[in-house]
Order: C-alpha cells, then sequence, then structure tokens
C-alpha cells in the first residue's frame, strides 16, 4: 500500500504528509512535558524571572522562613536560592551562617550584587550537589521542589537528607481542592497534588513530616504548605 501511494502520489504531497506526521509526534512529545516529565528550565535565566524573585514572597513565605529558623543555629542551605533575597533576610540573625545554591548562574550573579560573598554560593542542580554528608544542620526551599519531575523530586529529596543533619524546612503549593491535579501550568509548570501526596514523597525520606499553613496562596488552585522533616 505504501509503495502505491508513493507511485500515485506527487512529491509535494508526500512532504506535506510527512510534515503533518512530525507535528503529531511534537504535539504527543510536548504532552509528555506536560504531564511531569520534562522540566521548565529556560526560565531560570531570564531577567523576567529574576525580578519575579525579588519581591514575590515579602508579605508571606520569607517572613515564615525566618520565624523557623529564628530559634535554630548553625549552618543553614538555601536550596534553590535564586537571587539570594532570603539569604540577605536571614543574615540579621548573627547565630545562623546562610549559604546558598541555585542551578542559575544568572540567578546567582544577582545574589553576588546584594554583596553576598561568593564563598557562600554554589551553581548546582538541586538533585546532584558537592556537598558534604551532614554539612547542614538545617536546610530549605521555597517554592521549588514541586517544579521537578517525580524521578526528580525523588532525587531531590534524597540529597536533601544526606546534605541535611536536622531538619528540612520545605514550602510548597498544594491543591486547594486537596485532589491529585497533576502537572500543571499556570506561568510556570508545576505538580498541583494533594497533601497525601506530597506526605508520600517526603515521608519516604525522612522520619517525621510535619504540615504547617502558609501565608501564599493562588487564587482557588493552591494554597501554600510548609513540610517540616527531620532526620
Amino acid at each position: 500500500m505504501k509503495r502505491i501511494i508513493k507511485l500515485l502520489c506527487p512529491p509535494i504531497l508526500l512532504f506535506g504528509i510527512s510534515s503533518i506526521r512530525k507535528r503529531r509526534r511534537n504535539t504527543t512529545n510536548s504532552s509528555s512535558a506536560s504531564n511531569g516529565l520534562q522540566q521548565d528550565l529556560g526560565i531560570y535565566w531570564t531577567e523576567d524571572m529574576a525580578n519575579q524573585l525579588e519581591s514575590w514572597g515579602k508579605d508571606h513565605t520569607w517572613i515564615e522562613i525566618e520565624c523557623l529558623l529564628a530559634s535554630c543555629s548553625g549552618k543553614v542551605l538555601d536550596i534553590a536560592c535564586g537571587t539570594g533575597v532570603n539569604i540577605v533576610s536571614l543574615s540579621k540573625f548573627d547565630f545562623l551562617e546562610v549559604y546558598g545554591f541555585d542551578i542559575s548562574n544568572l540567578l546567582l550573579d544577582k545574589a553576588k550584587e546584594k554583596g553576598i560573598d561568593s564563598k557562600y554560593l554554589k551553581q548546582f542542580d538541586a538533585t546532584r550537589t558537592e556537598y558534604a554528608d551532614n554539612e547542614f544542620e538545617y536546610s530549605y526551599s521555597i517554592g521549588s521542589l514541586e517544579h521537578f519531575t517525580e524521578d526528580g523530586i525523588d532525587k531531590f529529596l534524597a540529597e536533601c537528607n544526606r546534605y541535611t543533619k536536622k531538619t528540612a524546612f520545605h514550602m510548597i503549593p498544594v491543591s486547594e481542592n486537596d485532589e491529585n491535579n497533576g502537572w500543571i501550568t499556570r506561568g510556570q509548570s508545576y505538580f498541583n497534588n494533594s497533601v497525601e501526596w506530597w506526605n508520600k514523597k517526603f515521608s519516604k525520606h525522612f522520619t517525621r513530616v510535619y504540615v504547617l499553613r502558609s501565608g501564599w496562596s493562588d487564587s482557588g488552585v493552591s494554597v501554600g504548605k510548609w513540610f517540616i522533616c527531620f532526620k
């Protein structure tokens, strides 16, 4: 049948059929990405993202991480630290020594422009860093983990467990309807799932996990939760 079609159809029509098939394959690949099989990484090298990171958490999550760490002391790691706003805000606590890393060198350059010494900053992927085992008493992430694939989430948390000696604090959005809505896109792509779904992810790597409400919310779609994870 394919041989007959090639004989009867002009080359230009065959080229068009081939192009349609390619577009269909590309659409399928895009669908796979939307199901959480691929991260949107390019945005972390844009000025627009750098500008957003300068202010979005000032009325809720930035205050909350200060409260969570106010009675702690020792070395702290800011996971996916972005432009370093939280490192600066936590510098008021002289009993904390705060380090940070991010995948984007552009965002790290913005952090250095704030006066953060480069010795406290590293460029790493959160699923594989070069920190020593139990190097930090505490670690935290804010609005980062949900953007990873399921495999990436598991590797992220395994790595976090490895370099964190005591407690890790992770703020993420969960679905407001407490259903597993999967991989959605609202500006950025992320998992918008239930507390139970996320608890299973954290409990795989930490012995005790407590959930606290954050002041952050996203217009009836997601609400912020802090997952407090003990070794």
